[in-house]
């Protein structure tokens, strides 16, 4: 039997998209069929998103993509003003993005492993399974150790979780996890800097959520931290009454995606009249026939009020193959060019709401 640090020996690589020029790639793939066509439109959707410099664009996360190799397009579309806020699961930003931030790997998984044949020593070993790849529970632990010791710091009060990832931002930066000082870029990192907002509406669904839990049971019958969804929402839908022309770029599905179409209809509970949202492109291997909410189309949103469907685009395919294709395209064809940082997060800081 292999030993854990055997197992441990091979990082999983984040793809650069600046390394690969796919414009003519992609532009081929609009004369074919099925679902390269499909990306095709997707990706010159994505480019004319980013030339309408009123648009602010939102991206939505949700699956394994950073444990995947994902992390630095996403860290690349920050850095370059291709996306104004975020909205993901927490494991992506936490279990995932910020962990690596803090000097850890995924690690890729042998074939023997992925169907879960060996996932009782798998477990002896303290390492967890995502599908093909591996991560070191035990360096896990310490990201939730990480997310407490931020929670203890805080003014004991509600916070969006949109505050609270700032916060883990603003911890990067105060102990050198930065590139600058010898660490990573991350995505946390990334739109802490560039002002970006990222959240996670079902926040204590992560390593964070065990952080929140210790510190709560730490402090019973006195003021805590604790994380406001609905001030999520209110946010969010702040930045739609905002900035009126929005688009998204939707990898997966689930609560990211639901949760920012609702803030058309949300805006309109407000007494504002906003806009569909003009651009939509969803990344995703669901269908729509078992009526979960990953699988519903655009144009089903678009019978909420949520979605304009001139330019949106379904690719029913997985993330890894084809976000790097979309993201890809419109970086090289340099439709960020006149784009600023919308700086949202701004925005959001003179927003108050009195818990």
């Amino acid at each position: 039997m292999l030993t854990k640090k055997e197992l441990l020996t091979q990082p999983i690589k984040h793809i650069d998209i600046k390394q690969h020029n796919v414009v003519a790639l992609v532009d081929a793939m609009q004369s074919m069929a099925f679902s390269s066509r499909d990306t095709a439109r997707a990706a010159s959707i994505y480019e004319m998103m980013l030339r309408d410099t009123d648009c602010g664009v939102i991206l939505c996360l949700a699956g394994s993509l950073i444990s995947a190799g994902l992390q630095k397009v996403i860290v690349d579309l920050l850095r370059n003003n291709m996306v104004d806020a975020i909205v993901s699961t927490g494991a992506n930003i936490v279990d995932q993005d910020f962990f690596e931030a803090l000097g850890y790997n995924h690690y890729m998984a042998g074939d023997e492993y992925k169907y879960g044949h060996e996932d009782g020593v798998l477990r002896e070993l303290m390492i967890d399974r995502i599908y093909d790849t591996f991560i070191d529970e035990e360096e896990l632990r310490d990201c939730d150790e990480t997310t407490h010791k931020i929670t203890n710091s805080l003014e004991p009060r509600p916070y969006s979780s949109r505050e609270f990832i700032r916060e883990m931002g603003a911890y990067l930066a105060k102990n050198g996890k930065t590139p600058q000082a010898g660490g990573r870029d991350s995505i946390v990192l990334a739109a802490y800097e560039k002002n970006v907002p990222i959240f996670c509406p079902a926040f204590s669904d992560c390593s964070a959520g065990f952080g929140l839990v210790a510190h709560q049971h730490a402090r019973q019958g006195k003021p805590s931290v604790s994380i406001d969804s609905a001030k999520d929402f209110y946010e969010l839908t702040q930045l739609k009454i905002a900035n009126p022309t929005t688009g998204l770029l939707m990898v997966g599905g689930g609560v990211p995606k639901n949760f920012a179409q609702d803030i058309v209809v949300a805006a309109d509970i407000l007494g504002v009249e906003a806009s569909m949202h003009k651009y939509a492109i969803q990344i995703t291997v669901a269908d729509s026939r078992d009526g979960a909410l990953s699988g519903s189309t655009l144009k089903e949103a678009s019978s909420w009020g949520k979605v304009d469907t001139t330019y949106e685009q379904m690719v029913y395919s997985e993330a890894t193959m084809a976000l790097p294709l979309v993201a890809g395209y419109a970086f090289h064809k340099n439709a960020q060019a006149e784009r600023q940082g919308k700086k949202w997060a701004t925005i959001l800081d003179r927003v108050t709401v009195t818990a």
